[in-house]
């Protein structure tokens, strides 16, 4: 599984069209093969600060994606940005969820009882 993220600071003119952009953007890329998930978030603390997080099952399908129509308005993006974007793609072998929370906070209270 693949985890990528993209942060862009847009420019403070700019930033209502790329907010519109990559929400049709991550519309249309939920559907598409191979995607288990894509998200654009809004920064409360940057007003300018745009993310778009999105999670692949395999190389091979993030692959088609970076060469899509669709991730070209990514980079279309990417190039109204004020600074340049972070981006990151992170290879994930394990994922758990709540119970990870669980185990960590009754292994606590076990330990000082």
């Amino acid at each position: 599984m693949i985890h990528a993220t993209i942060r862009i600071v847009t420019r403070p003119a700019k930033r209502d069209e790329a907010l519109a952009i990559l929400r049709s953007m991550a519309a249309r890329t939920r559907v598409v093969s191979g995607c288990i998930a894509c998200r654009v978030y809004w920064d409360t603390q940057e007003d300018r600060a745009l993310m778009i997080e999105q999670i692949w099952k395999n190389q091979e399908d993030l692959n088609r994606h970076l060469r899509s129509e669709e991730f070209r308005n990514v980079l279309l993006v990417m190039e109204m940005a004020a600074r340049n974007p972070e981006v990151r793609f992170e290879t994930v072998s394990r994922v758990t969820g709540l119970e990870t929370v669980e185990k960590a906070r009754t292994g606590n209270r076990a330990q000082s009882n």
